[in-house]
């Protein structure tokens, strides 16, 4: 078995972080190939967001899932020997495995494909760093012998990502919203009012990102989101993110005839 695992984490792009976690998961699980993703710190809808995407589409087998982006934010009184927020594990439907912080919107994205969700029994506690010096135990026992999960836990717990924020901006400043194609009633060729931030633009409706002139703004289904595509926001010949004045990752996105 040569399993394939996603590692996802709010660590700096390089972050030496990344590559103590990559090397104590390979001490532990030397046949994996895995694949380095870094967010925005504490970043759970990026998180997700990716998750998601990874998780459901076309993948080699065995594929893992690992995520820790940890904000902390379950609590906020004073934190007693670093402890921090669960580490889940969730069996999608498709057979793709998810070990992950409960934190945020990181399982939100996958919560309708789940068929399992449970604890993982790792210690939460203890360590500032737990991505290493717990976590890759806990994921390398549910590889090879899947052990290590506890209770079950009611997926109607994790909550629903919002509808109308930024998800993701590429490396092309394509700003990737969470609106799915299936709730935008506007028709290709309308123009419409998008607010980022008190930032108003004028966007093209279009079928494709592709389907504007060079210069104009367009809002249209994305690459990401399979079968009900997330809409992007994409300046042909520019950056939509600039265009924008660079808004965060889960800002607020209005959009308006």
């Amino acid at each position: 078995m040569h399993p394939f695992i996603h590692i996802i984490t709010d660590y700096g792009t390089g972050d030496p972080a990344f590559g103590e976690v990559n090397q104590r998961i390979h001490v532990l699980v030397p046949q994996a190939t895995t694949h380095l993703t870094s967010v925005g710190a504490f970043d759970t809808l990026a998180t997700g967001f990716w998750i998601s995407q990874y998780a459901l589409g076309p993948a080699p087998s065995p594929l893992y899932i690992f995520a820790n982006t940890a904000p902390r934010k379950d609590k906020k009184t004073a934190r007693k020997n670093n402890e921090g927020e669960k580490m889940m594990y969730g069996k999608l439907n498709n057979g793709v495995s998810i070990m992950a912080v409960n934190a945020g919107y990181c399982f939100s994205f996958v919560k309708k494909d789940l068929k399992d969700f449970r604890e993982v029994s790792v210690e939460n506690a203890g360590s500032q760093f737990r991505s290493r010096d717990f976590y890759p135990k806990a994921l390398a026992a549910l590889i090879q012998s899947g052990d290590g999960v506890e209770r079950k836990v009611d997926p109607a717990t994790i909550p629903d990502f919002p509808s109308h924020q930024i998800a993701w901006v590429d490396g092309y400043g394509n700003i990737k919203t969470t609106i799915r194609k299936s709730t935008v009633d506007y028709k290709p060729g309308e123009k419409i009012k998008v607010i980022i931030n008190g930032v108003i633009r004028t966007a093209l409706v279009a079928g494709g990102n592709f389907s504007v002139a060079e210069g104009e703004l367009s809002f249209s289904p994305g690459s990401s989101g399979y079968d009900d595509p997330f809409m992007e926001l994409f300046l042909r010949g520019g950056s939509a993110h600039s265009l924008f004045n660079h808004p965060p990752t889960q800002s607020e996105i209005i959009v308006e005839s």
